[in-house]
């Protein structure tokens, strides 16, 4: 006869997932309290506004560098959420490339203080570095949008990659109004769809 209480094994999941809810809402408030105060705000002030004990964010993050480079592992892991959904959609869908290509934008601007704190500490994001990460699916996006004759069929990933990477961390950079950001777009598009005959 099995004692009462829950399952086996239930209070470990509870505790396991209340662990990953805590080191998201770690994360979640690291990346306001840095963009706030600098990379010289304190993990106390995280900790006091994420509403966790201190010990909370050292168990997760030892030392402040840990959570600083946490901070920009989070916004890309969130970025390549966002691109595997545009897998899962229709793959005949022949804007999911410039869909792609519009989220890395935003994603680059959206953390631009988060960023820009970050590299005082000397830990500096690179948006090619990101799109290294997520080179299989710019492979994948690219050869669905050329099957549609969507963009070019002479456009390489390595092309793509290299132009993006480059605006993007122009507008992360060198904080670019929205109606740049958008124009930069549009030039990138205009140039990566297919050339017109005759």
């Amino acid at each position: 006869m099995r004692p009462d209480g829950p399952p086996a094994g239930t209070g470990e999941r509870t505790l396991r997932a209340d662990a990953r809810r805590n080191r998201a809402r770690i994360l979640e408030v690291a990346a306001a309290v840095f963009a706030e105060q600098g990379a010289s705000a304190s993990t106390e002030a995280v900790a006091e506004r994420a509403g966790v004990a201190i010990g909370t964010v050292f168990r997760h993050f030892p030392t402040k560098p840990d959570l600083l480079r946490a901070v920009v592992m989070d916004v890309l892991d969130r970025l390549i959420d966002d691109v595997d959904a545009l897998l899962n959609d229709d793959p005949r869908d022949a804007t999911a490339l410039f869909e792609f290509c519009t989220r890395v934008m935003s994603a680059s601007t959206r953390n631009r203080a988060v960023f820009e704190r970050l590299a005082e500490t000397g830990t500096r994001v690179n948006v090619g570095d990101a799109l290294t990460r997520l080179r299989p699916a710019v492979d994948l996006l690219l050869e669905r949008a050329q099957q549609a004759g969507a963009v070019r069929d002479d456009l390489r990933a390595d092309d793509l990659s290299a132009l993006l990477a480059a605006i993007c961390q122009g507008a992360m950079t060198d904080g670019w109004s929205e109606q740049l950001r958008h124009r930069a777009l549009t030039i990138l598009f205009e140039g990566i769809r297919p050339v017109a005959r005759g």
